[in-house]
């Protein structure tokens, strides 16, 4: 599952041009009894199972003597931090990242306590494994990775770069199914296609992601758009009362 994420798209091309050095462990490869077992019956009872901490320990040992210290250990987890921009940011800055997928009801508490450096989550929903998600991290961080995307400005303009969502984006035909290309973006008035532009971002982030205001990062043009909006947003709760 992971080879092929790996294999395909900004992440291949980042991993052939050298500027990624991914490498997959399989933990079955790191067990000692005759039928390769990760997984083992709860102590105290209950459903599932869950991951032991002899294959995980191991690996990561392994990891550390041939690929040097980690950085950082990362557990996947429900349970972990949530995973955003600013986390792939930070990790971006790190020279080695050492990412562990869980499955089953999860890991043996004592891989969190004796490797894992620290917890993250991709979502409050539950996966069949840490492989998607751990997938979600590498590719979230390689597009930080100077060379990996080509268009080094389409990443700092990426959406939640600055904390806001992105604005709507329109290609050719100018017209389709007599849904037209908002004038300003063909008007080539670079200044007002600024200002849409920011001006729509922040009405979208308003409307869908409010919260994100609170540490977005905007300029004082974007101040006063946003004040203009919050109090286009007050005038209409007032009408309606």
């Amino acid at each position: 599952m992971v080879e092929a994420g790996i294999a395909e798209g900004v992440i291949g091309r980042g991993v052939e041009r050298g500027l990624l050095d991914v490498k997959i462990h399989d933990l079955r490869d790191f067990t000692t009894d005759r039928h390769r077992s990760v997984d083992d019956v709860p102590y105290g009872g209950g459903p599932g199972m869950v991951m032991k901490p002899e294959p995980l320990l191991k690996a990561v040992e392994h990891v550390r003597s041939t690929r040097g210290a980690a950085d950082a250990v990362v557990l996947l987890t429900p349970q972990g931090k949530p995973f955003t921009q600013v986390e792939a940011e930070r990790l971006g800055r790190l020279g080695h990242v050492v990412l562990l997928c869980g499955r089953y009801e999860g890991m043996d508490e004592r891989v969190h306590e004796l490797v894992a450096t620290e917890e993250l989550s991709i979502g409050d929903y539950v996966l069949s494994g840490g492989e998607l998600a751990a997938l979600v991290v590498v590719d979230a961080v390689s597009r930080l990775v100077p060379g990996v995307v080509g268009d080094e400005q389409s990443v700092a303009e990426d959406s939640f770069s600055r904390g806001l969502l992105d604005y709507p984006h329109y290609t050719r035909p100018a017209e389709f199914r007599e849904w037209k290309v908002p004038d300003v973006l063909v008007s080539g008035h670079h200044g007002e296609i600024r200002k849409w532009r920011k001006r729509q971002a922040l009405e979208l982030t308003l409307l869908r992601r409010p919260d994100l205001l609170a540490d977005a990062e905007l300029d004082v043009e974007e101040q006063e758009i946003l004040r203009e909006l919050m109090e286009a947003k007050k005038g209409v709760a007032h009408g309606r009362d």
